[in-house]
């Protein structure tokens, strides 16, 4: 019942036809409203839930962003990890029904959750599952470097640079899905403001 309650205040829910229970509390929408507008705080707070109700310790890269460890002999490295990527990627991933959105492949340990306005560029929405896409390894990285790009009307577009290379996968890997349609998420589709956004500044046209 609580489930269908915060339901109704789902627009995602609303989209599909689907509204909830009618009634609920004003506290519901308190604690949606909340979730909503804080997503790395909640997210952290979530997997720090998850982990006690396991029995299990919360994991290390979750416990600071920035730690030392010692690299080889006599080198120590500074390395930053993203704290609360398992749950953006789990959420990514559940909401592509873990295939790729551009192939369809269906192998988890081979699809990343990518960020389509970047993790570096956009500290209010690392977390925002509208921000994220279900794409295979190879893919990701071309959409990283702006090789490829997602248009605002969710359709794939080939940078025009590989046509200045004589590469004959090429043409299977990537010329092949110019044009094409993606696969759209059952959940949190691809917010149009962030293809916009990578379209215009990291896409190369």
């Amino acid at each position: 019942m609580k489930i269908g309650n915060f339901g109704r205040l789902d627009p995602e829910l609303k989209k599909q036809g689907i509204s909830g229970l009618v009634h609920g509390s004003k506290l519901e929408e308190e604690v949606w409203n909340e979730f909503n507008g804080d997503w790395d705080r909640l997210a952290y707070e979530s997997e720090q839930l998850i982990a006690k109700f396991q029995n299990k310790p919360l994991s290390d890269k979750f416990q600071s962003e920035v730690f030392n460890f010692p690299v080889g002999l006599d080198r120590e490295a500074t390395v930053k990890l993203r704290v609360n990527q398992d749950f953006f990627r789990s959420t990514i991933l559940a909401s592509y029904n873990s295939r790729c959105c551009i192939t369809g492949l269906s192998i988890p340990e081979l699809l990343v959750a990518s960020h389509i306005s970047p993790w570096a560029k956009d500290k209010n929405n690392r977390t925002n599952p509208h921000n994220g896409l279900c794409i295979n390894a190879l893919h990701d990285k071309a959409f990283d470097k702006g090789l490829i790009t997602i248009t605002p009307d969710y359709k794939i577009l080939v940078s025009d640079c590989f046509n200045r290379k004589e590469e004959p996968a090429i043409d299977y890997l990537f010329n092949e899905y110019n044009g094409r349609l993606i696969n759209l998420p059952d959940r949190f589709l691809p917010s149009k403001e962030f293809l916009d956004y990578h379209l215009k500044h990291i896409f190369i046209k």
